[in-house]
């Protein structure tokens, strides 16, 4: 029996053109060439729409709003560059991930159409203006914002889901990245309010035919990879597309955790065959 193929629907990020990452795109193209990746999306997230919008790491080391946003071109030529001088090696994809917040989606329109990307992750990391993936600290506040730790996976998977009727995204991001600091999270997604709204937005998904980002990254953040096994499990049971994504964030991260992720997804019974991801037609 052979092998399933190995492939990234979400990863590439890089020291080069993400702050909290390492390594440059090019020496991440060829760890994955390395691994044995038959193709991989590289998947930049996208710059702020102002400075009021930058990670603290970007602010604390005074990246301008307009500096990112350059930043994000030049990505885009290398990642073009990379994809036609590794051709034969490696099939690679060029898109880009989202953020979510008030005034991202113009943003994201208006990158699209000067980029032309091969697809959009579509993901949430802010929810009432707050990083809740950042560090514990800003999780809490978003906690204490939102009145509660319900009240915030609502809100999240609120915004998620104004993200997905919106942008129709190819990929579907970390689908429960909301639960990365909350220790009790398998009794909080079960919540009704809450699991009402997980299963809204996975019968959205697979009625759009999208792909859910099998992160095994999350194994790295918390006890499972995203998203986690209840909501894999009512994936999987509306048929939904998932694919497993690295995440990765610099050469020691590329296909970290992959073999154990593909492990959960064939005890599921999944077949391992990985569907591409739908492109733009520019």
């Amino acid at each position: 029996m052979s092998l399933p193929q190995r492939v990234s629907v979400h990863g590439g990020h890089s020291g080069q053109f993400c702050h909290h990452a390492k390594d440059s795109l090019d020496a991440i193209v060829n760890a994955y060439i390395d691994a044995g990746f038959t193709w991989a999306g590289i998947t930049e997230h996208m710059p702020p729409l102002d400075d009021a919008w930058r990670y603290p790491d970007e602010a604390e080391s005074q990246f301008s709003a307009a500096t990112l946003q350059a930043r994000f071109r030049a990505y885009f030529s290398e990642c073009r560059r990379l994809r036609d001088k590794y051709q034969d090696r490696i099939e690679l994809f060029c898109g880009f991930e989202t953020e979510t917040y008030p005034g991202s989606s113009a943003v994201v329109r208006d990158l699209l159409a000067a980029t032309q990307p091969d697809y959009l992750v579509g993901s949430v990391h802010h929810v009432g203006g707050i990083g809740i993936d950042y560090n514990r600290e800003h999780y809490a506040k978003a906690v204490q914002q939102a009145g509660g730790l319900v009240p915030l996976y609502c809100a999240y998977f609120d915004a998620q889901y104004a993200m997905l009727v919106e942008l129709e995204p190819a990929v579907v991001g970390h689908f429960d990245l909301i639960r990365i600091f909350d220790p009790d999270y398998l009794n909080t997604l079960r919540h009704p309010e809450v699991w009402r709204r997980i299963e809204r937005n996975l019968d959205f998904v697979v009625q759009k035919q999208l792909i859910l980002d099998f992160n095994v990254r999350g194994f790295d953040k918390t006890t499972e990879q995203y998203p986690s096994r209840p909501v894999l499990d009512a994936a999987l049971a509306r048929g939904a597309y998932i694919v497993p994504g690295d995440d990765s964030h610099g050469v020691a991260s590329v296909a970290r955790n992959y073999d154990r992720g593909v492990a959960v997804l064939a005890a599921l019974g999944h077949d391992c065959r990985w569907r591409r991801p739908r492109l733009y037609r520019w």
